[in-house]
C-alpha cells in the first residue's frame, strides 16, 4: 500500500516522499502493456499479433518507468488534495531521486521524493488600515489650450510649395546618401528620405541649407556639422545609423521645400477634428478640446493612482515566500532553464510580480470580484463600434456585427487580454474605495516632475 510522508525542509518548503510497493504499479503496468499489444504497429506483424515477449522487450522498460512515475504522481496529487496544500508551480522531483534504478524484471518498493513550495497565508494590511493616498487633478490652463489649438491647426494645415529655403519654419523634403568627398555616390547606395522643419536641423547644417532650392545638393560630414549634443540624435534620425558612421561623407539632396500653413479655426477644421459631432462655433470646439484634454489627464492621473496602490500593496504586505524552492524552480522548472547567475539577476522582479499575483488573487476571491463572458463581449462590442466612429445606439444599424464578433471570439489572446483588463479594472475600482484618497490640484509640469520622481524611486526594488 502506498504511503506519503511529509517533512519540512525550509520556510514554506516541504519534502513529500511517496513510497510505492510493487502492488501499487504492477497491475496497471500489465494492463497498459496488454492495451498496447492490441494497437502496436511492428513491421512484419499484423496489428495485435505481436508476441507478448517481444513487445515486453521492446517497449516494456519505457512503459514500466512511465507507469511507476504515474502511480507516484497520482499518490502525490491525492495527498495534496486531501490535505488542501496550496502550492507554487509544480512539485519538483528532489535531485537525489533521479538515481532511481527501475527494473521491470525485478519490481521492488520505490521511494520518490518531491519538493513543494507552499503558498503563504497573509493579510493585506494596507486595505485593513485604510492607508492614505493622493489622487491628482491636472487643471487645463489657458496656455495648454493655446498650445493644443496650435498643434491641431498645424496638424490639419496645408503645405504650400516654396521656391527656396528662406524661413526657419520651412519644411525641407530631402534624401541622404553616403558618398565620397566629391559627392560621388556608389552604385546601389541606400537613399534615406526625410522631411524636417529647418529649425530642427543641426545649427551648422541649417546655415548650409538656407537659401537652397529644390534639386540643390550639399556634401557634409556629420562630425563637422553636429555639436556633441546633436550628433547621436542626428545619426539615428534621419540617418538611421549610429555614431560610428559620423566620419563619413553624406550627400543631401533637397527634393522639395514647403511651408506649413496652419488651418484656420472654422467649420472645416471642426468637421475634420470631430467628424461625427455637431460643433458649430469656436466656443463649442474649445470646450470639446478642453474636455478631451481633461479626459486624457484623468487617464494619466488614474494610472498613477493605480500604480501607487499597486506599489503600496506589494511593498507593505508581509508575505513569506519559499525563496530556495522558487529559485530552484526558476533554474529548472520553467520552459527555459536558467543559470544560477540569471536567477539571481531576475529573482527580484520575479518575486515582485509573484507578490502582486498572490495579493490580487486573494483580494479578488475575498471580495468576489469577477468578470462574466457577457461583460467581455459587451466591452469588445463597444470598442469595435468606437473604432468605426459609432456609438452604442448605432448597433442596430450594423448587421455585420455578429459575424465580426464571432471572428473576434475565436481570438483567444484578445479575449484573455480583455478579460484581464476588465478584471483588474474592477479590482482597482474596488480598491479605490478602500483607501483614504485625498484630491490634490496640480499643474501639468509639476505632475510630470512628480511622476518622474516616482518612477525613479520605484525602479530600485
Amino acid at each position: 500500500m502506498a504511503t506519503v510522508t511529509r517533512e519540512n525542509i525550509g520556510t514554506l518548503h516541504d519534502k513529500l516522499t511517496v513510497k510505492l510497493s510493487k502492488d501499487d504499479y504492477m497491475p496497471s503496468f500489465d494492463k497498459t502493456l496488454k492495451q498496447y499489444a492490441k494497437t502496436a504497429n511492428v513491421p512484419g506483424f499484423r496489428k495485435g499479433m505481436v508476441p507478448a515477449g517481444m513487445l515486453r522487450k521492446m517497449h516494456g522498460p519505457a512503459i514500466f518507468n512511465e507507469e511507476v512515475v504515474r502511480a507516484a504522481g497520482k499518490q502525490l496529487e491525492d495527498y495534496m488534495k486531501e490535505h488542501n496544500l496550496a502550492i507554487f508551480a509544480q512539485p519538483m522531483i528532489m535531485p537525489d531521486t533521479n538515481r532511481l534504478q527501475l527494473d521491470m524484471n525485478a519490481p521492488a518498493d520505490v521511494d520518490f521524493s518531491f519538493e513543494v513550495g507552499l503558498k503563504p497565508d497573509f493579510e493585506v494590511d494596507a486595505v485593513k488600515n485604510k492607508a492614505h493616498l493622493t489622487r491628482y487633478k491636472i487643471t487645463v490652463t489657458d496656455k495648454m489650450m493655446e498650445d493644443e489649438l496650435e498643434r491641431i491647426k498645424r496638424r490639419y494645415g496645408k503645405v504650400e510649395s516654396q521656391d527656396a529655403v528662406t524661413n526657419k519654419e520651412d519644411l525641407i523634403y530631402s534624401t541622404f546618401e553616403v558618398c565620397d568627398a566629391n559627392g560621388n555616390v556608389a552604385e546601389g547606395t541606400n537613399k534615406i528620405d526625410d522631411t524636417e522643419i529647418l529649425d530642427k536641423m543641426p545649427a551648422k547644417l541649417k546655415e548650409m541649407v538656407m537659401g537652397k532650392k529644390p534639386g540643390d545638393t550639399i556634401v557634409f560630414v556629420p562630425n563637422d556639422v553636429c555639436t556633441a549634443d546633436e550628433l547621436a540624435g542626428f545619426m539615428k534620425d534621419p540617418l538611421k545609423t549610429d555614431v560610428s558612421a559620423a566620419g563619413q561623407h553624406y550627400k543631401l539632396t533637397i527634393t522639395k521645400v514647403g511651408l506649413l500653413i496652419p488651418q484656420e479655426l472654422g467649420p472645416e477644421l471642426f468637421a475634420q477634428v470631430f467628424p461625427n459631432t455637431e460643433v458649430v462655433n469656436d466656443t463649442d470646439f474649445k470646450d470639446k478640446i478642453s474636455a478631451e484634454l481633461s479626459k486624457e489627464f484623468n487617464r494619466i492621473t488614474g494610472e498613477r493612482l493605480q500604480n501607487e496602490i499597486y506599489e503600496l500593496l506589494v511593498h507593505s504586505t508581509s508575505i513569506h515566500l519559499p525563496v530556495a524552492f522558487l529559485k530552484r524552480w526558476m533554474r529548472e522548472g520553467g520552459e527555459q532553464p536558467r543559470s544560477a547567475e540569471e536567477v539571481e539577476k531576475e529573482y527580484g522582479s520575479f518575486e515582485h510580480q509573484l507578490r502582486w499575483q498572490l495579493i490580487s488573487d486573494k483580494l479578488m476571491i475575498d471580495n468576489n470580484i469577477n468578470v462574466s463572458a457577457e461583460e467581455v463581449n459587451s466591452d469588445i462590442k463597444t470598442r469595435v463600434l468606437a473604432y468605426f466612429g459609432l456609438g452604442p445606439d448605432d448597433e442596430s444599424d450594423t448587421p455585420w456585427m455578429e459575424s465580426y464578433m464571432a471572428k473576434i471570439q475565436k481570438d483567444q489572446k484578445m479575449m484573455d487580454e480583455t478579460y484581464r483588463r476588465l478584471l483588474f479594472g474592477k479590482l482597482f475600482s474596488f480598491l479605490e474605495t478602500q483607501f483614504h484618497i485625498d484630491e490634490n490640484e496640480i499643474g501639468e509640469e509639476e505632475f510630470f516632475k512628480l511622476a518622474d520622481a516616482h518612477a525613479t524611486h520605484h525602479h530600485h526594488h
